[in-house]
């Protein structure tokens, strides 16, 4: 019995240790997955923040429509063409027109791309409202990469042919070769010309603009004499017009004469008889 009660107070510490490092375990389980899942959001979060990021590189077209109405074209005229100096920017196109009650002027400008906000902001100073006010933006960075990748292997793909040239033994591998050659390098120089396009329209910015002035045109009143002396004239014109009528239609007259000459001759012989 002495035994029995010695062995049940061995066994009670060594149950409570398992209870205690199972519970333990269970601790750790917890606080790794704990662990676990905040690692996991700092992850999503720091991949959000990146996403956040303005990507450096970008190849952007950047084109602007301005339409307002000004009271002094000319004054406008000289105004853009400052701020163009100012921002070292160029006219590429220039439309004046005049109509009944409306004198316009339209200008197509090349900006570099870094000043193109503030050439619109100073353009638009002296301007009251705009009839249409447009800013676009596209991408290009996919197209322009892609582009660089072609070239770079056809560049390559030129260079083996080229080897494969001077290795060439006859004139039918030749002539093979250059024809194929001929043909990668007309791809290359389209690529190339495709490249230096969207360099232009990336590094310098397109801004239309197109400004008017309404004007009223006074009626010009005319005096008595005026309108007599220009109702005389008419008449003349008129008579003179008709004279000329006849004289186109002279040949018909006569036919029409002789006609009725021989009708009233033809007549009076029946009323003889």
């Amino acid at each position: 019995m002495k035994y029995l009660a010695y062995l049940f107070v061995l066994i009670i510490p060594l149950a409570c240790s398992k209870e205690t490092d199972k519970s333990y375990d269970d601790y750790e389980v917890s606080n790794s997955e704990n662990v676990y899942d905040y690692e996991a959001s700092e992850m999503i979060l720091n991949d959000a923040v990146s996403l956040q990021k303005p990507k450096e590189d970008l190849k952007l077209i950047k084109e602007s429509y301005l339409s307002f109405e000004t009271k002094d074209v000319d004054a406008t005229y000289n105004h853009i063409v400052t701020v163009l100096k100012k921002y070292n920017g160029y006219i590429q196109d220039d439309r004046a027109n005049k109509g009944y009650n409306r004198t316009s002027r339209h200008l197509i400008i090349r900006i570099p791309t870094k000043n193109f906000q503030s050439t619109i902001d100073d353009i638009s100073v002296n301007v009251d409202y705009f009839d249409n006010k447009q800013v676009t933006l596209k991408d290009v960075t996919e197209e322009f990469i892609d582009l660089e990748a072609r070239l770079k292997a056809k560049r390559e793909l030129e260079n083996r042919y080229l080897e494969l040239l001077n290795k060439a033994k006859n004139v039918k591998e030749i002539l093979e070769i250059e024809r194929e050659l001929s043909q990668i390098r007309e791809e290359i120089e389209a690529k190339q010309g495709r490249l230096k396009y969207l360099n232009n329209k990336v590094s310098l910015s397109t801004i239309n603009i197109e400004f008017y002035k309404v004007t009223v045109e006074s009626k010009v009143t005319k005096s008595y004499g005026s309108k007599m002396w220009n109702a005389l004239v008419s008449g003349f014109d008129g008579l003179s017009n008709f004279f000329l009528g006849i004289l186109y239609i002279w040949p018909f007259i006569i036919i029409v004469i002789v006609l009725v000459y021989f009708i009233r001759k033809r007549f009076k012989k029946r009323n003889k008889k």
